[in-house]
């Protein structure tokens, strides 16, 4: 972190039994999942879906940042589906993700350059920026 960075938030959680029968609680309690693995059947969410809701989310909130930069009312309908693929080759797991996002009611130009700037912005597309193979569609 350089001099000037600011710390703003940390979220801490713990979590013990991993993907299968685990559970994951954050500190302040508004969290508390259980775990399982992906396709199992029964209750309990996993890692990928955890992880597409964090980043769409986040990018939402990017997505308002870049629209208030350049004074746009984003739509009221805006959305983001985030999926996220557990990929298996040669014995190493991997994540692919694809962002759909829809702006609706909004010249296609104008969303596509607000998509590309929030996907420069966005904390969780930088922590992942040549990391994962990311596809991020306006749709």
């Amino acid at each position: 972190m350089t001099k000037t960075a600011k710390l703003l938030y940390t979220a801490r959680t713990h979590t013990t039994g991993g993907r299968l029968d685990g559970m994951s609680r954050s500190s302040d309690g508004r969290l508390d999942v259980r775990l399982s693995p992906p396709g199992a059947a029964g209750i309990g969410t996993n890692p990928e879906q955890l992880f597409a809701a964090g980043w769409s989310a986040c990018f939402e909130g990017a997505l308002e940042i870049a629209a208030r930069r350049r004074k746009i009312v984003l739509p009221r309908k805006c959305a983001i589906d985030t999926e996220i693929d557990l990929v298996l080759e040669e014995d190493a797991y991997s994540l692919r993700a694809r962002l759909n996002v829809s702006l609706p009611d909004l010249d296609r130009d104008i969303a596509r350059d607000l998509v590309d700037e929030a996907h420069r912005i966005c904390p969780y597309s930088k922590a992942v920026r040549n990391n994962l193979d990311v596809s991020v569609n306006l749709i």
